[in-house]
Protein backbone atom coordinates (compact mmCIF):
# COMPACT_ATOMS: atom_id res chain seq x y z
CA UNK A 1 0.00 0.00 0.00
CA UNK A 2 1.30 3.44 -0.93
CA UNK A 3 2.09 6.19 1.55
CA UNK A 4 1.01 9.80 1.96
CA UNK A 5 3.51 12.64 2.35
CA UNK A 6 3.18 12.64 6.15
CA UNK A 7 3.71 8.88 6.33
CA UNK A 8 6.78 9.07 4.12
CA UNK A 9 8.40 11.79 6.22
CA UNK A 10 7.76 9.89 9.45
CA UNK A 11 9.12 6.74 7.77
CA UNK A 12 12.45 8.42 6.99
CA UNK A 13 12.76 9.83 10.53
CA UNK A 14 11.72 6.86 12.61
CA UNK A 15 14.07 5.11 15.01
CA UNK A 16 14.12 1.32 14.70
CA UNK A 17 12.77 -0.80 11.87
CA UNK A 18 10.08 -2.83 13.62
CA UNK A 19 7.38 -0.16 13.63
CA UNK A 20 4.75 0.05 10.90
CA UNK A 21 4.25 3.60 9.68
CA UNK A 22 0.51 3.54 9.12
CA UNK A 23 -2.36 5.64 10.49
CA UNK A 24 -2.81 5.02 14.20
CA UNK A 25 0.58 3.41 14.80
CA UNK A 26 3.10 5.02 17.15
CA UNK A 27 6.65 5.62 15.98
CA UNK A 28 9.77 6.94 17.67
CA UNK A 29 11.49 9.56 15.56
CA UNK A 30 14.28 12.10 15.42
CA UNK A 31 13.33 15.62 14.37
CA UNK A 32 15.40 17.88 12.16
CA UNK A 33 14.60 21.12 13.93
CA UNK A 34 13.25 22.27 17.31
CA UNK A 35 11.62 25.71 17.37
CA UNK A 36 10.79 27.73 20.49
CA UNK A 37 9.77 31.34 21.03
CA UNK A 38 9.68 33.63 24.04
CA UNK A 39 6.08 32.71 24.89
CA UNK A 40 6.62 28.95 25.11
CA UNK A 41 10.41 28.65 25.45
CA UNK A 42 10.66 29.77 29.10
CA UNK A 43 8.02 27.18 30.09
CA UNK A 44 9.85 24.46 28.16
CA UNK A 45 13.07 25.49 29.90
CA UNK A 46 11.46 24.91 33.30
CA UNK A 47 10.35 21.45 32.20
CA UNK A 48 13.89 20.82 30.97
CA UNK A 49 15.30 21.78 34.38
CA UNK A 50 12.75 19.58 36.18
CA UNK A 51 13.81 16.63 34.00
CA UNK A 52 17.37 17.02 35.21
CA UNK A 53 18.65 19.83 33.04
CA UNK A 54 22.23 19.51 31.88
CA UNK A 55 23.25 19.77 28.25
CA UNK A 56 20.87 19.78 25.33
CA UNK A 57 21.45 16.76 23.09
CA UNK A 58 22.00 18.54 19.78
CA UNK A 59 22.28 22.35 20.16
CA UNK A 60 22.51 22.94 16.41
CA UNK A 61 19.00 21.57 15.93
CA UNK A 62 17.46 24.19 18.21
CA UNK A 63 16.23 27.62 17.18
CA UNK A 64 15.18 30.21 19.77
CA UNK A 65 13.30 33.22 18.43
CA UNK A 66 12.22 36.32 20.35
CA UNK A 67 9.01 37.43 18.66
CA UNK A 68 5.95 37.41 20.94
CA UNK A 69 7.11 39.87 23.61
CA UNK A 70 9.62 41.58 21.36
CA UNK A 71 10.35 44.40 21.88
CA UNK A 72 9.52 43.89 25.55
CA UNK A 73 6.19 45.62 26.37
CA UNK A 74 6.61 45.27 30.14
CA UNK A 75 8.87 43.99 32.90
CA UNK A 76 7.12 40.62 32.67
CA UNK A 77 7.83 40.48 28.93
CA UNK A 78 11.43 41.47 29.53
CA UNK A 79 11.80 38.51 31.90
CA UNK A 80 10.59 36.13 29.16
CA UNK A 81 13.16 37.53 26.74
CA UNK A 82 15.81 37.32 29.43
CA UNK A 83 15.02 33.63 29.96
CA UNK A 84 15.61 33.06 26.25
CA UNK A 85 18.97 34.82 26.34
CA UNK A 86 20.14 32.92 29.40
CA UNK A 87 19.14 29.51 28.03
CA UNK A 88 20.81 30.20 24.68
CA UNK A 89 24.00 31.30 26.43
CA UNK A 90 24.09 28.49 29.00
CA UNK A 91 23.30 25.69 26.53
CA UNK A 92 25.49 26.90 23.68
CA UNK A 93 22.64 27.46 21.25
CA UNK A 94 23.94 29.47 18.31
CA UNK A 95 20.62 29.85 16.49
CA UNK A 96 19.28 32.50 18.84
CA UNK A 97 17.43 35.41 17.27
CA UNK A 98 17.03 38.36 19.63
CA UNK A 99 15.05 41.57 19.12
CA UNK A 100 16.08 43.27 15.90
CA UNK A 101 18.10 40.28 14.70
CA UNK A 102 15.47 38.04 13.12
CA UNK A 103 11.72 38.28 13.03
CA UNK A 104 8.70 36.04 13.48
CA UNK A 105 9.74 32.41 13.91
CA UNK A 106 7.63 30.60 11.27
CA UNK A 107 8.78 33.00 8.54
CA UNK A 108 12.31 33.50 9.82
CA UNK A 109 13.56 29.93 10.21
CA UNK A 110 12.78 28.79 6.63
CA UNK A 111 14.00 32.15 5.32
CA UNK A 112 17.32 31.45 7.03
CA UNK A 113 17.47 28.02 5.37
CA UNK A 114 17.24 25.84 8.50
CA UNK A 115 14.24 23.76 7.42
CA UNK A 116 13.35 22.40 4.01
CA UNK A 117 11.51 19.72 2.03
CA UNK A 118 11.19 16.35 3.73
CA UNK A 119 12.16 17.71 7.16
CA UNK A 120 10.42 16.89 10.45
CA UNK A 121 9.96 20.01 12.59
CA UNK A 122 8.67 20.27 16.16
CA UNK A 123 7.68 23.58 17.72
CA UNK A 124 6.23 24.87 20.95
CA UNK A 125 3.81 27.04 18.95
CA UNK A 126 0.62 25.65 17.42
CA UNK A 127 1.29 27.28 14.05
CA UNK A 128 4.47 25.27 13.42
CA UNK A 129 2.45 23.62 10.64
CA UNK A 130 3.44 26.63 8.52
CA UNK A 131 6.52 24.54 7.64
CA UNK A 132 4.26 22.50 5.35
CA UNK A 133 4.53 25.27 2.77
CA UNK A 134 8.09 24.05 2.22
CA UNK A 135 7.07 20.38 1.87
CA UNK A 136 8.04 19.69 5.50
CA UNK A 137 6.13 18.01 8.35
CA UNK A 138 5.80 20.69 11.04
CA UNK A 139 3.73 20.36 14.17
CA UNK A 140 3.18 22.06 17.50
CA UNK A 141 3.84 20.00 20.62
CA UNK A 142 3.50 20.30 24.38
CA UNK A 143 6.18 22.29 26.14
CA UNK A 144 7.15 19.27 28.24
CA UNK A 145 7.46 17.33 24.98
CA UNK A 146 9.74 20.00 23.59
CA UNK A 147 11.93 19.77 26.69
CA UNK A 148 12.16 16.01 26.25
CA UNK A 149 13.25 16.38 22.62
CA UNK A 150 15.99 18.82 23.62
CA UNK A 151 17.19 16.33 26.21
CA UNK A 152 16.85 13.03 24.28
CA UNK A 153 17.04 14.06 20.61
CA UNK A 154 13.94 11.99 19.92
CA UNK A 155 10.18 11.96 20.40
CA UNK A 156 7.17 9.88 19.41
CA UNK A 157 4.26 10.43 17.04
CA UNK A 158 0.97 8.72 16.44
CA UNK A 159 0.87 8.51 12.66
CA UNK A 160 -2.02 10.70 11.45
CA UNK A 161 -4.58 9.84 8.85
CA UNK A 162 -4.31 12.12 5.82
CA UNK A 163 -6.81 14.22 3.93
CA UNK A 164 -6.16 15.15 0.30
CA UNK A 165 -7.09 18.61 -1.01
CA UNK A 166 -6.86 18.74 -4.80
CA UNK A 167 -6.61 22.27 -6.21
CA UNK A 168 -7.38 23.00 -9.85
CA UNK A 169 -8.23 25.94 -12.07
CA UNK A 170 -6.71 29.42 -12.30
CA UNK A 171 -7.23 31.62 -9.25
CA UNK A 172 -9.49 34.63 -9.60
CA UNK A 173 -8.25 38.21 -8.96
CA UNK A 174 -7.50 39.08 -5.34
CA UNK A 175 -7.59 35.42 -4.25
CA UNK A 176 -4.59 34.21 -2.22
CA UNK A 177 -3.56 31.20 -0.18
CA UNK A 178 -5.44 32.70 2.77
CA UNK A 179 -8.69 32.21 0.89
CA UNK A 180 -7.93 28.55 0.21
CA UNK A 181 -7.64 27.71 3.90
CA UNK A 182 -10.62 29.93 4.84
CA UNK A 183 -12.71 28.16 2.20
CA UNK A 184 -11.65 24.81 3.63
CA UNK A 185 -12.49 25.93 7.16
CA UNK A 186 -15.94 26.97 5.95
CA UNK A 187 -16.35 23.51 4.41
CA UNK A 188 -15.01 21.23 7.17
CA UNK A 189 -15.07 23.36 10.35
CA UNK A 190 -12.60 23.78 13.19
CA UNK A 191 -12.59 20.05 14.01
CA UNK A 192 -12.83 18.73 10.47
CA UNK A 193 -9.20 17.61 10.34
CA UNK A 194 -8.71 16.58 13.96
CA UNK A 195 -5.25 14.95 14.35
CA UNK A 196 -4.98 14.48 10.60
CA UNK A 197 -2.50 15.61 7.99
CA UNK A 198 -3.95 17.99 5.41
CA UNK A 199 -2.17 17.37 2.10
CA UNK A 200 -2.43 20.05 -0.60
CA UNK A 201 -1.71 19.35 -4.25
CA UNK A 202 -3.00 19.21 -7.79
CA UNK A 203 -2.28 21.53 -10.73
CA UNK A 204 -3.83 24.49 -8.90
CA UNK A 205 -1.10 24.57 -6.26
CA UNK A 206 1.22 26.07 -8.89
CA UNK A 207 -0.98 29.19 -8.75
CA UNK A 208 0.55 30.00 -5.36
CA UNK A 209 4.13 30.98 -4.64
CA UNK A 210 5.99 29.89 -1.51
CA UNK A 211 4.73 32.89 0.48
CA UNK A 212 1.10 32.16 -0.33
CA UNK A 213 1.54 28.49 0.53
CA UNK A 214 2.56 29.65 4.00
CA UNK A 215 -0.85 31.30 4.25
CA UNK A 216 -2.49 27.94 3.59
CA UNK A 217 -0.45 25.81 5.97
CA UNK A 218 -0.33 28.37 8.78
CA UNK A 219 -3.99 27.79 9.60
CA UNK A 220 -4.29 24.00 9.32
CA UNK A 221 -4.27 23.83 13.12
CA UNK A 222 -7.47 25.90 13.08
CA UNK A 223 -9.11 22.81 11.55
CA UNK A 224 -7.58 20.67 14.29
CA UNK A 225 -4.91 19.18 12.02
CA UNK A 226 -1.65 17.65 13.26
CA UNK A 227 0.12 19.09 10.22
CA UNK A 228 -0.49 20.36 6.71
CA UNK A 229 1.89 19.74 3.80
CA UNK A 230 2.06 21.06 0.24
CA UNK A 231 3.23 18.50 -2.29
CA UNK A 232 6.61 19.19 -3.88
CA UNK A 233 6.88 20.78 -7.31
CA UNK A 234 9.27 22.97 -9.30
CA UNK A 235 8.44 25.96 -7.06
CA UNK A 236 9.47 23.94 -4.02
CA UNK A 237 12.66 22.72 -5.66
CA UNK A 238 13.72 26.19 -6.79
CA UNK A 239 13.11 27.64 -3.34
CA UNK A 240 15.07 24.82 -1.65
CA UNK A 241 18.01 25.07 -4.04
CA UNK A 242 18.27 28.81 -3.42
CA UNK A 243 17.64 28.78 0.33
CA UNK A 244 18.27 25.55 2.25
CA UNK A 245 21.48 25.18 4.24
CA UNK A 246 20.77 21.66 5.45
CA UNK A 247 19.82 18.31 3.92
CA UNK A 248 16.44 18.21 2.17
CA UNK A 249 14.51 15.87 -0.08
CA UNK A 250 11.34 16.48 -2.08
CA UNK A 251 8.50 14.25 -0.92
CA UNK A 252 5.27 13.37 -2.72
CA UNK A 253 2.58 10.80 -2.03
CA UNK A 254 2.46 7.47 -3.81
CA UNK A 255 -0.25 7.12 -6.49
CA UNK A 256 -1.99 4.47 -4.36
CA UNK A 257 -1.73 6.35 -1.06
CA UNK A 258 -4.78 5.96 1.16
CA UNK A 259 -6.69 9.02 2.41
CA UNK A 260 -9.38 9.46 5.04
CA UNK A 261 -11.12 11.83 2.62
CA UNK A 262 -10.56 13.68 -0.65
CA UNK A 263 -11.66 17.24 -1.43
CA UNK A 264 -11.77 19.28 -4.66
CA UNK A 265 -11.23 23.06 -4.80
CA UNK A 266 -11.86 24.97 -8.02
CA UNK A 267 -9.78 28.14 -7.74
CA UNK A 268 -11.55 29.80 -10.67
CA UNK A 269 -14.78 29.90 -8.65
CA UNK A 270 -13.19 31.04 -5.40
CA UNK A 271 -13.75 34.54 -4.01
CA UNK A 272 -11.85 36.46 -1.32
CA UNK A 273 -13.15 35.00 1.95
CA UNK A 274 -13.56 36.50 5.42
CA UNK A 275 -13.90 34.79 8.81
CA UNK A 276 -16.35 36.64 11.05
CA UNK A 277 -16.10 36.78 14.85
CA UNK A 278 -15.60 34.63 16.82
CA UNK A 279 -14.26 31.61 14.94
CA UNK A 280 -12.01 30.89 11.94
CA UNK A 281 -14.76 28.59 10.59
CA UNK A 282 -17.37 31.39 10.54
CA UNK A 283 -16.47 32.16 6.93
CA UNK A 284 -18.38 34.00 4.19
CA UNK A 285 -17.47 35.69 0.93
CA UNK A 286 -16.29 39.30 1.28
CA UNK A 287 -19.32 40.33 -0.82
CA UNK A 288 -21.59 39.46 2.10
CA UNK A 289 -19.86 41.82 4.52
CA UNK A 290 -19.58 45.13 2.72
CA UNK A 291 -20.29 48.16 4.88
CA UNK A 292 -19.01 46.99 8.26
CA UNK A 293 -16.95 49.82 9.80
CA UNK A 294 -13.54 48.90 11.21
CA UNK A 295 -11.51 50.81 13.78
CA UNK A 296 -8.22 49.06 13.02
CA UNK A 297 -6.69 47.07 10.18
CA UNK A 298 -3.72 44.86 11.04
CA UNK A 299 -1.63 43.53 8.17
CA UNK A 300 1.07 41.01 9.05
CA UNK A 301 1.73 37.83 11.06
CA UNK A 302 3.88 34.71 10.74
CA UNK A 303 2.36 33.81 7.35
CA UNK A 304 0.96 37.08 6.06
CA UNK A 305 3.80 39.50 6.68
CA UNK A 306 5.73 38.16 3.70
CA UNK A 307 7.12 40.22 0.85
CA UNK A 308 4.27 38.94 -1.32
CA UNK A 309 1.76 40.23 1.22
CA UNK A 310 3.47 43.62 1.42
CA UNK A 311 3.40 43.89 -2.37
CA UNK A 312 -0.31 43.02 -2.38
CA UNK A 313 -0.96 45.70 0.23
CA UNK A 314 1.05 48.25 -1.75
CA UNK A 315 -0.86 47.50 -4.94
CA UNK A 316 -4.05 48.59 -3.17
CA UNK A 317 -2.67 51.50 -1.13
CA UNK A 318 -0.79 53.11 -4.02
CA UNK A 319 -2.07 56.66 -4.45
CA UNK A 320 -4.64 56.21 -1.67
CA UNK A 321 -4.98 57.12 2.01
CA UNK A 322 -6.11 55.20 5.06
CA UNK A 323 -9.66 56.30 5.89
CA UNK A 324 -10.30 58.85 8.61
CA UNK A 325 -11.44 57.05 11.76
CA UNK A 326 -9.52 53.88 10.89
CA UNK A 327 -6.02 52.90 12.03
CA UNK A 328 -3.78 50.78 9.81
CA UNK A 329 -0.79 48.78 11.01
CA UNK A 330 1.63 46.89 8.79
CA UNK A 331 4.15 44.42 10.21
CA UNK A 332 6.84 42.81 8.01
CA UNK A 333 7.48 39.29 9.30
CA UNK A 334 11.29 39.50 9.33
CA UNK A 335 14.05 42.08 9.24
CA UNK A 336 15.09 40.82 5.81
CA UNK A 337 11.57 41.31 4.45
CA UNK A 338 11.49 44.77 6.06
CA UNK A 339 14.70 45.71 4.26
CA UNK A 340 13.47 44.29 0.94
CA UNK A 341 10.28 46.31 1.31
CA UNK A 342 12.35 49.42 1.98
CA UNK A 343 14.45 48.79 -1.12
CA UNK A 344 11.29 48.51 -3.23
CA UNK A 345 9.86 51.72 -1.77
CA UNK A 346 6.96 49.92 -0.09
CA UNK A 347 7.60 51.21 3.44
CA UNK A 348 7.60 54.83 2.27
CA UNK A 349 4.38 54.16 0.40
CA UNK A 350 2.73 52.71 3.51
CA UNK A 351 3.72 55.67 5.63
CA UNK A 352 2.53 58.16 3.01
CA UNK A 353 -0.82 56.36 2.99
CA UNK A 354 -1.13 56.94 6.73
CA UNK A 355 -0.24 53.48 8.05
CA UNK A 356 2.00 52.68 11.00
CA UNK A 357 4.83 50.28 10.18
CA UNK A 358 6.14 48.11 13.00
CA UNK A 359 9.30 46.14 13.67
CA UNK A 360 8.69 42.39 13.23
CA UNK A 361 6.66 41.16 16.21
CA UNK A 362 3.71 38.93 17.12
CA UNK A 363 2.48 41.55 19.59
CA UNK A 364 -0.80 42.66 18.01
CA UNK A 365 -1.59 39.20 16.61
CA UNK A 366 -2.22 37.72 20.06
CA UNK A 367 -3.33 41.02 21.59
CA UNK A 368 -0.28 41.52 23.76
CA UNK A 369 1.07 44.87 22.56
CA UNK A 370 1.82 47.06 19.54
CA UNK A 371 -1.83 47.34 18.52
CA UNK A 372 -4.08 45.63 21.06
CA UNK A 373 -7.80 46.36 20.70
CA UNK A 374 -10.08 48.19 23.13
CA UNK A 375 -13.54 47.11 24.28
CA UNK A 376 -16.10 47.45 21.49
CA UNK A 377 -13.60 48.00 18.69
CA UNK A 378 -13.86 46.21 15.37
CA UNK A 379 -10.75 45.09 13.50
CA UNK A 380 -9.87 43.45 10.23
CA UNK A 381 -6.66 41.43 10.31
CA UNK A 382 -4.59 39.00 8.28
CA UNK A 383 -3.84 36.92 11.39
CA UNK A 384 -4.98 33.34 12.01
CA UNK A 385 -7.42 33.50 14.94
CA UNK A 386 -10.36 35.65 15.91
CA UNK A 387 -11.54 34.15 19.19
CA UNK A 388 -12.76 36.46 21.93
CA UNK A 389 -9.78 38.33 23.36
CA UNK A 390 -7.37 37.19 20.66
CA UNK A 391 -6.58 40.73 19.51
CA UNK A 392 -6.91 42.46 22.85
CA UNK A 393 -10.08 43.14 24.84
CA UNK A 394 -12.67 40.34 24.89
CA UNK A 395 -15.25 42.91 23.85
CA UNK A 396 -13.50 43.57 20.54
CA UNK A 397 -14.40 41.85 17.27
CA UNK A 398 -11.86 40.61 14.72
CA UNK A 399 -12.53 39.67 11.09
CA UNK A 400 -9.90 37.62 9.23
CA UNK A 401 -8.97 37.85 5.56
CA UNK A 402 -6.23 38.26 3.00
CA UNK A 403 -3.90 41.22 2.47
CA UNK A 404 -5.74 42.64 -0.56
CA UNK A 405 -9.01 42.80 1.39
CA UNK A 406 -7.24 44.20 4.46
CA UNK A 407 -5.64 47.03 2.49
CA UNK A 408 -8.90 47.84 0.72
CA UNK A 409 -10.70 47.88 4.07
CA UNK A 410 -8.12 50.32 5.46
CA UNK A 411 -8.79 52.68 2.54
CA UNK A 412 -12.57 52.41 2.71
CA UNK A 413 -12.81 52.36 6.50
CA UNK A 414 -15.18 49.44 6.14
CA UNK A 415 -14.93 45.85 4.93
CA UNK A 416 -14.98 45.93 1.14
CA UNK A 417 -14.14 43.81 -1.86
CA UNK A 418 -10.85 45.21 -3.26
CA UNK A 419 -12.31 44.94 -6.77
CA UNK A 420 -14.67 47.80 -5.85
CA UNK A 421 -11.89 50.33 -5.28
Amino acid sequence: MGQTIAEKILETHRIGGDQQVEPGSVVRAKVDFVLLNDANGPVAFRHFANMGGGKVAVPEKIGLVCDHFAPAPSAAGARMLGDMRRFARDKGIELFFDVGKGGIEHTLIPEQGYIGPGNLVAGGDSHTGTAGAFNAFGTGMSWAGMAAIMMLDETWFRVPESMRFHLHGAKAPYVTGKDVILQILQDIGVDGALYRSMEFGGPGIAEFNIDERMGICNMVVEAGAKTGIVEADDITRTWAEQTCKRAWSLVNADPDAQYASRHELDLSRMRPMVAKPYSPENVVSVDQLSGIHVDQVYMGNCANGTLSDLRQIASVLKGRKVARGTRAMIVPATQKIYMQAMAEGLIEQFIEAGAAVSTPTCGACFGGHNGALDDGEVAFATINRNFKGRGGHAGAQVYLGNSYVAAATAVAGEIIDPARL
